[in-house]
């Protein structure tokens, strides 16, 4: 009997994105068991120190007998090595199934191609590579990470058809919004999806965001501030201490007669050079992506100025950029990042235009 491949692999992709924000460090994979071509069992990974994909598809087949005649599927390699949980190829060899087919060899050196090999030293049919660059796409945040010891990272702006990202002048400290409500609503679900979000200090003195999950069921992203010379008020939301957040100061304002805000729960303070770009062997985007690696951030969506995003823009620092283009007009405004990348689609979003570009 031919089985399609393609059809289970689809399915793990299709169940994987529901652990999206909540695995990390650990990516979201999907497994699904299939016995005489009918799914009997099917997972994604849990929280962290939780299940992985494969336990819990496994754990989810009734007639366990059923394993050793079965394929189990997965989007990403079987991990081979003790972690938080047993590894998941011993389950497997356990149970016994016939056949593992998998989406994509892992590259983190702890398993890359090992759990492979311990399949197929227990016997086992092994199949890699089905619809491969689907499911690498899927894990692109964990992929990021392993191969380019840096974070997933997302440019996202809106801008007015004219090209300006905000007004020079405003009246209140608060966002002046160029986007409509279902735009920005899905901006609240990328929030939920990424493990962090940076801003420049303009934007919090200017719209003092909280930068949180509001209008979207979700964790709230690890927060990234840059302040280099403490112009933040103390009030400002990002200090509430509702969530991590980590303050980017400057190499020469750290010993400087300016003091940063007391200790606060959830607050750390980190150091970089901002000097300009050129000047320095590291750019402040190099550096900035040093720090997100320390504190083992997989993925920062920017959502900073014209200016803190150009930062990454100059320096070739970016996965993707999602650019809204709204109805909102300004008489003078803030030219948007001076920007130069073809875009995959385009996307209607009402009155608005979503345009995403992948930085290939």
């Amino acid at each position: 009997m031919h089985i399609n491949h393609e059809k289970y692999i689809k399915r793990c992709l299709q169940i994987a994105k529901n652990g999206i924000g909540f695995t990390r460090p650990n990516p979201s994979v999907g497994s699904v068991v299939v016995h005489g071509d009918r799914i009997i069992g099917e997972g994604f990974t849990s929280a962290f120190g939780n299940n992985h994909a494969e336990v819990n598809a496994i754990n989810a087949v009734k007639e366990k007998s059923l394993l050793k005649e079965a394929t189990i599927y997965v989007t990403l390699e079987p991990c081979s090595h003790h972690g938080k949980t047993p590894p998941c190829a011993d389950l497997i060899e356990k149970h016994k199934l016939k056949n593992v087919v998998i989406g994509c060899v892992d590259s983190n050196s702890l398993v890359a191609g090992k759990g492979i090999e311990r399949l197929k030293n227990a016997g086992i049919n092994v199949i890699v590579g089905v619809l491969e660059d689907e499911c690498r796409k899927h894990h692109k945040r964990f992929f990021t990470v392993q191969d380019k010891k840096r974070p997933y990272i997302i440019l996202k702006w809106a801008e007015t058809k004219a090209g300006f990202i905000a007004p020079v002048v405003k009246e209140d400290q608060k966002p002046v919004w160029i986007t409509n409500p279902y735009s920005r609503q899905l901006v609240h679900k990328w929030r939920s999806e990424e493990h962090a979000i940076l801003v420049g200090t303009n934007t919090v003195i200017a719209d003092n965001p909280k930068l949180n999950v509001r209008s979207w069921s979700g964790l709230n992203p690890v927060r990234i501030v840059l302040d280099k010379s403490f112009r933040i008020p103390t009030s400002a939301s990002i200090f509430d201490g509702s969530v991590k957040t980590i303050v980017i100061i400057g190499k020469k304002e750290k010993n400087s007669e300016i003091k940063p805000p007391k200790a606060r729960k959830n607050l750390v303070f980190e150091v970089i050079d901002f000097s300009p770009f050129g000047v320095l062997e590291k750019g402040v985007g190099i550096q900035l992506c040093e720090v997100l690696q320390k504190h083992k951030i997989q993925s920062v969506i920017i959502e900073g100025g014209t200016q803190t995003l150009q930062t990454f823009i100059d320096e070739d620092l970016w996965d993707e950029a999602r650019v809204f283009v709204g109805d909102t007009e300004f008489r003078e405004g803030v030219k948007s990042p001076v920007f130069e990348a073809p875009f995959s689609k385009k996307i209607e979003m009402k009155t608005d235009l979503l345009k995403i570009h992948i930085n290939d």
